[in-house]
C-alpha cells in the first residue's frame, strides 16, 4: 500500500515532535520534512512535494500567503491548517487561500487522524465544533461574490464612489470631476438604486461589500 507523504510545520518543537510521532504511528503516512515558519512551509512543499502539508496559521511570516503559494505548486499538496485559533474569519480565509482542512489543536489524536484521512481522500474537513459557522460564512461570501458580478458600476459611478470615500460633498465631487452638481446628484440616484442604498453612507458600505473600492482597514495580500 502506498504511503502518504506528509510535511509538518509548527513553531512549537514539543508539539511538532508529538505530531510527527502521531503520523509515524499510522502506516498510511510517512513524515518527509518538518519546519517552523511560513517560509519553511513553502520551501518544504517546493523541495519535497509532499501529498499533505500540515501547518499552523500563527507562524512567523505570512501564513495565508504561504497556503496560497503551496496550493499553486505543480504537485498541488493538500494543506491542512492545524491551529489553536477557533476564528471563523481565519478559517474562511485559509480555505479561500487553498487549504483543504481547518482543524483545531484541541482535537483528539483520533479526531486529527480522521480529519487527515478525510482530506487525503479529497474531501474538505472543518472541526465539527464550529463547522456550521464556517459554512455559513462561506455561503455569505459566495452570495457577495454573485452580487458583485450582478452589479456593475460604470467608470463614472466608480469615480463618484471613490470621491464619497474621501468624504467629499456633491459640490466638491463636481469640481473634482469637472461635471455639474446636478450631474453628481443624478449619479447618486443611480448608485442608490443599483446598490439598494438609502443614503451616501450606505452607498459606500455597499460598494465596499461588492469589492468595488478598497477598505484600508481590511486590506491584506494573499
Amino acid at each position: 500500500m502506498a504511503r502518504y507523504a506528509v510535511a509538518l510545520v509548527d513553531e512549537q518543537p514539543l508539539f511538532l515532535s508529538a505530531l510527527a510521532a502521531l503520523f509515524k504511528s499510522d502506516d498510511g503516512f510517512h513524515v518527509v520534512a518538518q519546519g517552523k515558519t511560513a517560509d519553511d512551509a513553502v520551501a518544504i512543499a517546493t523541495a519535497h512535494a509532499p501529498n499533505l502539508l500540515v501547518m499552523d496559521i500563527n507562524l512567523s511570516g505570512d501564513c495565508f500567503a504561504a497556503i496560497a503559494a503551496v496550493a499553486r505548486l505543480p504537485a498541488k499538496p493538500k494543506v491542512v491548517a492545524l491551529t489553536a485559533s477557533a476564528s471563523v474569519d481565519s478559517a474562511v480565509r485559509a480555505l479561500h487561500c487553498g487549504a483543504s482542512g481547518y482543524v483545531l489543536k484541541s482535537s483528539t489524536a483520533d479526531e486529527l487522524l480522521a480529519a487527515i484521512h478525510s482530506v487525503s481522500r479529497g474531501e474538505t474537513f472543518i472541526s465539527p465544533c464550529f463547522a456550521s459557522a464556517v459554512i455559513a460564512a462561506l455561503r455569505q461570501a459566495a452570495i457577495r461574490r454573485v452580487s458583485a458580478h450582478s452589479v456593475r458600476l460604470s467608470a463614472r459611478e466608480d469615480q463618484i464612489v471613490q470621491q464619497l470615500l474621501r468624504g467629499q460633498t456633491n459640490r466638491e465631487i463636481a469640481d473634482s470631476l469637472s461635471i455639474s452638481e446636478k450631474t453628481v446628484k443624478h449619479y447618486m440616484t443611480i448608485l442608490m438604486q443599483k446598490l439598494n442604498a438609502r443614503n451616501r453612507l450606505e452607498v459606500v458600505i455597499a460598494a465596499q461589500k461588492l469589492g468595488t473600492i478598497d477598505d484600508p482597514a481590511t486590506r491584506y495580500s494573499n
